[in-house]
């Protein structure tokens, strides 16, 4: 008697179709948000913080676009580090020709910045898809990278071409710069979090979700039924850019405050939140949460117990990290397409007939 729905009737067209029918969910989401805003920031230490929970967020806003686009369109991205790249120096351009505007709307407009660019690379979806579509956004990750570079307008004329985020503080405490506070850093990610969480699972529960879904499953038939393939897919590049492009733009003002887009959001970048995706599960915004938090945690868990705890050496564990991951890719392709959030769905049916048998 775990889990039930017993008891938990709807009474409205408008109760059975929220997102959290059941009241035990609704009760363990909420309770989430309250720990995670009112409890976490003021227990745990700024390590943790710092290098734990603020990468988590930001790579979750970054996993849930890329979801949108690859588990409920369909189509393959790997130009996700580039679509960073862009929200980060939209991001350090806007907070230097208006050092006025509060530091939110610059992130808010740099998503903005990167969802016009992603529609633009979006294009060739059009005509391709599949392979052929990876490697168009895999050239798109080139260009973006090659252009950061090479033109100094991007970096303002730096010598040494790297970004560096300008000082901002909000509501009276330090966003940005040298000296953040590490509580408030983490409470500013955790807004943008929440926001686009509500804002990805109410757009893929309603008809554009709908539509993105049945472009995926079989576009020709899509399009007979109705479903403009250009809205649709544009809509998803635009839509999917837009998150990616606020996740980068928080990765360089509040969690890095200097970067080198080579080294920040390079191809190794675009793969890693891919994994997240594959990992946490295609199509599923939960499983963005999950897979993000697997390829947070396992690195720190892999440092803290085999280099810190049995000694060692670094370039081992880091070594180890990449058979485990590779491995657990392999394993979710072929065994459990839907990853953890699918084994989530799972454990929670067997919840609700237990104790009896399945």
């Amino acid at each position: 008697m775990l889990y039930r729905e017993a008891g938990d009737f709807k009474t409205t067209y408008r109760e059975d179709s929220q997102t959290f029918p059941i009241r035990l969910d609704r009760t363990a989401y909420f309770l989430i948000l309250a720990v995670a805003a009112l409890f976490v920031p003021f227990v745990i230490n700024d390590y943790w913080l710092n290098a734990v929970l603020l990468p988590f967020l930001i790579y979750a806003i970054a996993a849930m676009g890329l979801n949108i686009l690859t588990g409920y369109c369909g189509q393959v991205s790997l130009g996700t580090g580039a679509f960073m790249a862009v929200g980060a120096y939209a991001c350090y351009k806007l907070m230097t020709a208006f050092p006025d505007i509060n530091i939110a709307i610059h992130i808010v407009l740099s998503g903005f910045i990167t969802a016009g660019v992603g529609m633009l690379f979006g294009l060739p979806s059009l005509r391709i898809k599949g392979f052929y579509l990876a490697v168009a956004t895999l050239a798109a990750q080139f260009f973006l990278v090659w252009l950061f570079n090479r033109v100094p307008w991007f970096y303002n004329y730096s010598a040494s071409g790297q970004i560096n985020a300008p000082e901002r503080t909000l509501a009276g405490f330090r966003i940005t710069g040298p000296e953040t506070q590490a509580w408030a850093v983490y409470l500013f990610c955790l807004v943008f979090v929440v926001a686009s969480a509500w804002i990805c699972r109410n757009l893929t529960r309603g008809a554009m979700g709908r539509k993105w879904m049945a472009i995926r499953d079989m576009d020709i038939a899509a399009e007979i039924i109705g479903v403009n393939p250009l809205r649709a897919k544009l809509s998803a590049f635009g839509v999917s850019s837009f998150f990616v492009g606020i996740s980068g733009a928080l990765f360089f003002s509040v969690y890095l405050g200097a970067v080198e887009v080579g080294e920040a959001f390079g191809i190794n970048k675009s793969f890693l939140v891919l994994f997240m995706v594959i990992i946490g599960g295609l199509g599923s915004i939960l499983g963005s949460f999950l897979g993000a938090a697997f390829m947070v945690l396992l690195p720190v868990l892999l440092k803290n117990v085999l280099v810190g705890g049995l000694g060692w050496p670094t370039d081992l564990a880091a070594h180890l990290e990449y058979m485990i991951v590779g491995g657990l890719i392999i394993f979710f392709l072929i065994v459990e397409p839907h990853g953890l959030a699918q084994l989530w769905r799972i454990t929670k049916e067997k919840l609700r007939l237990w104790p009896f048998p399945h």
